[in-house]
């Protein structure tokens, strides 16, 4: 066990006035040393001194060697714990793997807002999409009713291609047909929706569709073109909702001008990037964290982002009777726990331990409830003391760092280089330089 600094004392304290139960409530984490915070997080979340090893020296590289080509080492990225969430009803530490300073202070931040008014309420669900698209279809409306027609055969081919998805209550549920029409001609598109329990599903919803292309091929008279998934998963959506306290956010006026930025983003896609950009910051990290595609879940969200054909905000708010700032963010949300790096990848099958979630939809609740969260810290922060501030403190440590200051001083250090409005790696340099010195 590390040395117990000054803030183990409120951490043991807070636990022991909670009779020994979990909570994300930890007042003082961020003033410990790694070690400590490890420590802490194994404390309310079961990890062994197995799973601390893990998190101290990351995994073996032999052993990621079957994830990916050309393997030739490894590539740490800062894996930190949000804390303070509590959604539907449960708290829940939160594993965030991102480079980018604030991220997880921010929405550790934004959380602690909600505590007052229950935390978040989400839900998610839905199902995966594969796309089987049909080239030199002779006549697309009769393929339509052809297709409609034998849609309970087709399931049954599909779901003979997956059995197992069956076995645990998922499995091909509906299949639906689209005619696309390009600058090469026209497509007749069959969708094919899948339950895929708690898996991604990328893999299955590709076999079934790869299974379906002959039948659709001999029904249709067409050509298949190709059979995959499409990663706008619009039918498998994250929705999280949320009352940020006005007092937290630092007064009516401040939730006012929260408003005026939301309906900014909505109604301007240069201000729309950059505001759903600070959405995935915390969804991403989620996401990365537990070995899931967040290629995938970008993409899908950028597009589901442009549905009524231009880009607009993912999130939307209004205040409360009493005042508060509510919000609600809906988004496509494509997660797994089985299969894929969830379970390959060590560090991943942690970070799904530490959460403690036991099914996909779980997961994607807390990714949506994170990505609100940071939406709400970084609108905050811009309308407010402007953004750099807050970057620029986190800031100051890592250019206290680069200069070559021990870990004992950054603090002094860095809060020099706030202190003096100067944050920059020259001026850390300097500044060590003349301390050493002395």
């Amino acid at each position: 066990m590390p040395p117990r600094g000054p803030g183990w004392d409120i951490l043991k304290a807070g636990r022991r006035a909670r009779g020994g139960v979990p909570t994300s409530r930890l007042p003082g984490f961020f003033k410990l040393p790694p070690a400590e915070r490890a420590a802490v997080v194994a404390r309310e979340t079961g990890l062994t001194k197995s799973d601390l090893a893990l998190l101290a020296e990351g995994p073996d590289r032999e052993r990621l060697d079957p994830l990916v080509e050309n393997v030739v080492g490894l590539h740490p990225l800062p894996f930190g714990v949000a804390t303070n969430f509590t959604v539907n009803g449960r708290d829940r530490l939160v594993p965030m793997v991102v480079e980018e300073s604030s991220v997880v202070a921010a929405a550790s931040h934004a959380a602690k807002m909600t505590r007052p008014h229950g935390g978040f309420k989400a839900k998610a669900g839905g199902a995966m999409v594969s796309q089987i698209a049909l080239k030199n279809v002779p006549n697309a409306a009769a393929a339509r009713a052809l297709v409609a027609a034998r849609t309970t055969e087709l399931l049954a081919v599909a779901n003979a291609a997956q059995p197992g998805l069956a076995r645990r209550g998922g499995g091909a549920r509906f299949i639906e047909v689209r005619r696309v029409t390009t600058e090469r001609g026209t497509l007749v598109v069959v969708h094919l929706h899948v339950d895929t329990v708690d898996a991604m599903g990328a893999n299955a919803v590709n076999t079934m569709a790869e299974a379906l292309a002959p039948v659709l091929e001999e029904m249709t008279g067409g050509t298949s073109l190709m059979r995959i998934l499409t990663n706008l998963a619009d039918q498998r959506l994250a929705t999280a909702e949320a009352v940020f306290d006005k007092d937290e956010l630092g007064g009516p006026d401040v939730v006012e001008r929260i408003l005026d930025a939301a309906a900014f983003a909505d109604a301007d896609p240069y201000r729309a990037t950059t505001h759903n950009k600070g959405i995935m910051n915390g969804i991403d990290a989620v996401v990365v964290a537990t070995g899931n595609d967040w290629r995938a879940v970008e993409a899908g969200a950028h597009a589901y982002a442009a549905r009524f054909g231009r880009y607009r905000s993912l999130s939307t708010f209004s205040a409360t009777p009493e005042g508060h700032l509510r919000g609600r963010l809906t988004l496509p949300m494509a997660l797994g726990i089985v299969g894929g790096a969830t379970k390959a990848h060590p560090t991943a099958g942690l970070a799904l331990k530490i959460l403690g979630v036991e099914s996909a939809n779980e997961l994607a609740e807390v990714a949506a409830s994170v990505g609100l969260a940071q939406n709400v810290a970084a609108m905050r922060a811009l309308v407010s003391e402007g953004i750099q501030k807050g970057h620029m403190r986190l800031h100051a440590k890592n250019f206290a760092l680069m200069a070559g200051v021990p870990a004992e001083r950054l603090e002094e250090v860095a809060e020099r280089l706030v202190a003096e409005g100067d944050v920059k790696l020259s001026r850390a340099e300097a500044i060590w330089k003349e301390m050493a010195g002395r």
